[in-house]
């Protein structure tokens, strides 16, 4: 039996076919949200970079497993299954929100609070079994707290208003990055979030710097202001975290959430590796 597992960000999709549980093959496309994409834009990138490489046991795939960035409506899930279904015609689809990757992820079957800290953030407290709360994810205009896109902002801002160290913006600057080509990529290009996540690898350089330490705190602890201590009794709960920023300041994320009064379980960059081990168990 094969099947095919999905894992998809803003940025990115990890997709891993299994055959009778072992990974027989692994292929990255682009990142789907159908908050921002359109149908025919997923199908597009299906179509080119994900069918050509299943076509030697495309008609033998069985199920296929897709957690997404976005899918948290029964609009954007039916989207996703129609496209995955019109494109690759595999009849078992399911498709669930990226949060319950999270969850199965980082605590298996353990009650705990899961928390994506990537492009864009969320969180949601888990009873091993389900997500039983979830606070929601306003995106990057006005939530996203903690994630690449809030990080990216808040330096833009102090970019814009002169507060940065000289070192850092020079550096900035000689990357090419300029108030013109900052807005345009912000106001007239599509997933202005994934940009302004982007910059945050620059910053990454400078995470030793004073300024940036101080700014990664400002977003992380508003991320527990405004996500993670909403839970009832949220203290009582380990907080684990998947995704690129969570990973790159695990250190920053650490001491923030016990200065917050919480403590950490798993940090790990793509919850991919526990999707597989989740379904290979299955058979």
């Amino acid at each position: 039996m094969y099947k095919l597992i999905a894992d998809s960000g803003s940025t990115k999709t990890d997709w891993v076919l299994l055959k009778n549980g072992n990974v027989i093959k692994e292929i990255s496309t682009i990142g789907f949200n159908p908050y921002f994409q359109t149908k025919d834009q997923i199908s597009l990138e299906i179509l080119n970079n994900l069918k050509p490489e299943l076509s030697e046991v495309l008609s033998h795939i069985n199920e296929i497993y897709y957690y997404g960035a976005g899918c948290s409506t029964f609009e954007n899930c039916a989207l996703i299954e129609d496209t995955l279904t019109n494109t690759l015609n595999v009849r078992k689809i399911l498709v669930a929100h990226d949060l319950l990757a999270a969850a199965r992820a980082l605590c298996k079957k353990e009650k705990g609070i899961a928390c994506i800290l990537g492009t864009g953030s969320n969180s949601c407290l888990y009873n091993g079994k389900h997500i039983i709360e979830n606070v929601p994810s306003v995106g990057y205009l006005w939530g996203d707290h903690g994630s690449g896109a809030q990080i990216g902002k808040y330096f833009i801002r102090d970019y814009f208003e002169n507060k940065l160290p000289q070192t850092i913006r020079k550096a900035f600057e000689k990357e090419g990055y300029e108030r013109e080509k900052i807005l345009n990529n912000v106001y007239k290009n599509i997933m202005p979030s994934k940009y302004l996540a982007g910059i945050s690898k620059f910053i990454a350089k400078y995470k030793e710097s004073n300024y940036v330490n101080d700014l990664l705190k400002e977003c992380l602890n508003s991320f527990f202001e405004y996500q993670i201590n909403q839970y009832e009794a949220s203290k009582k709960y380990t907080v684990s975290t998947v995704g690129s920023i969570g990973f790159v300041y695990a250190d920053v994320f650490k001491e923030v959430a016990e200065q917050q009064g919480y403590s950490v379980g798993t940090v790990i960059k793509s919850p991919i590796e526990g999707l597989v081990e989740f379904h290979a168990a299955k058979g």
